[in-house]
């Protein structure tokens, strides 16, 4: 089992950053793929952004040059920097784990197995 808890999320208006966290344990956390992700209009979830432990990183493209995901191995945290916020962004932002070895192909969304309970980010504009 690993659990994931957000946190980070708030208010902020439109051009503004914040940095989400999750804070996993459980499992080892480097050998877990984590994906960032929120709810989209005729999706389940829209992929955002995710990283390996050995530094590899994958955007979805309207948050490319904007967000960055990074991760502390040593704390079990994975983060999302979010820059230039648009009001688009808005929406409740959820960390996942998936056991997927780092060089294969990025998981899919069924592939992660642990959510955490997800952290709202409201862009005003």
């Amino acid at each position: 089992q690993v659990q994931l808890v957000e946190s980070g999320g708030g208010l902020v208006q439109a051009g503004g950053s914040l940095r989400l966290s999750c804070a996993a344990s459980g499992r080892t956390f480097s050998n877990y793929a984590m994906g960032w992700f929120r709810p989209a209009p005729g999706k389940e979830r829209e992929f955002v952004a995710m990283s390996w432990s050995g530094g590899s990183t994958y955007y979805v493209d309207s948050v490319k040059g904007r967000f960055t995901t990074s991760r502390d191995n040593a704390k079990n945290t994975v983060y999302l920097q979010m820059n230039s916020l648009k009001p688009e962004d808005t929406a409740v932002y959820y960390c996942a784990a998936a056991p997927v070895p780092e060089g294969w192909t990025i998981p899919t969304l069924y592939e992660y197995d642990y959510w955490g309970q997800g952290t709202q980010v409201t862009v005003s504009s």
